[in-house]
């Protein structure tokens, strides 16, 4: 069964996504294309995570980038269903009961909706802020992702022990609403993979063409195999943009347009290799634009996923 989310739009402006009506949107389209993937069946919304972009990054990057903590706790209120993803969260940048008190306040005020991706990050001015090593980030993500597992577990009182983090017998409410929030790994490195397979509920793959795929989906469940994981995994793809219809304007070249029937029949490749939900993309020139596109999406393209 693959279900389909989305990336928001608005909350980070990156030039290798955002469509230029982005710039001058702010929290009431947030809301509107929040309600509408709410009423449209989307199973979450995501959103990413800087905390701070330097000056030789600021023009492909932008420094628009909302803290995911509050925006999805903000759309949280405004929503009931969709689920509420961190896509993904830097966690290495933060001592790991800073995160777990966030992250939990986030599921319990939303109903349990919570699921959090995380990455190793890329931006080493971030790390040397904040005075964590970059070069140890991918071993730091490993612990914090042991140590997040034990505090956004069942216990108020939940311990860790290892070689960056150790806590015990301090206690943390509210608790998630979810008896396990599930942790989903982003990135399409060696290493990224490896973590998502032994550490993660989920992977969320970042730029892996299709044809990678099959290959990466393959090594994963090997490794998890090997380990004698038993537990189902969430296998998830970012796909191609979208435009459902005949656009009438330039989408690029690397877009699927068309009929529903025919944009379905494309997307059902990924279900066929093993992907369990698809991030879907839309093309769009103003807010209306693309929720009109996530409704069209929702009724004439999603039922024919399966």
């Amino acid at each position: 069964m693959v279900v389909y989310g989305m990336q928001l739009p608005v909350q980070s402006q990156s030039t290798i996504y955002a469509e230029p009506w982005e710039a001058a949107a702010g929290p009431a389209d947030l809301l509107d294309i929040a309600r509408v993937a709410d009423r449209t069946g989307f199973d979450y919304l995501a959103c990413c995570d800087h905390v701070a972009i330097p000056r030789r990054l600021a023009g492909p990057m932008s420094t628009v980038w909302y803290d995911p903590v509050a925006t999805l706790s903000f759309l949280a209120a405004a929503t009931e269903r969709v689920r509420l993803l961190s896509h993904v969260a830097v966690v290495g940048l933060r001592h790991p009961l800073v995160s777990a008190k966030a992250y939990a306040t986030l599921d319990h005020l939303s109903g349990g909706r919570l699921v959090l991706g995380v990455g190793a990050g890329h931006v080493q001015e971030e790390f040397e802020a904040l005075g964590v090593d970059f070069a140890a980030r991918g071993a730091v993500l490993d612990e914090t992702l042991d140590a997040l597992r034990a505090a956004l577990g069942p216990e108020e009182y939940p311990e860790h022990a290892g070689e960056r983090f150790a806590f015990k017998d301090l206690g943390q409410r509210p608790r998630p609403a979810q008896e396990r929030v599930p942790l989903w790994v982003g990135g399409s490195s060696p290493a990224a993979v490896r973590r998502a397979a032994l550490r993660g509920d989920g992977w969320l793959p970042q730029g892996d063409p299709r044809d990678r795929l099959p290959a990466q989906i393959a090594r994963l469940k090997r490794l998890r195999a090997e380990a004698g994981i038993a537990d189902p995994v969430t296998i998830g793809a970012i796909v191609e943009p979208l435009y459902v219809g005949e656009p009438g304007w330039e989408v690029g070249r690397r877009a699927l347009t068309g009929k529903p029937e025919a944009l379905a029949a494309s997307l059902r490749a990924y279900g066929e290799m093993g992907v369990d939900q698809i991030q879907v993309r839309f093309r769009s020139r103003s807010r209306t634009e693309l929720t009109d596109q996530m409704a069209v999406f929702a009724a004439e393209v999603a039922p024919h996923l399966n």
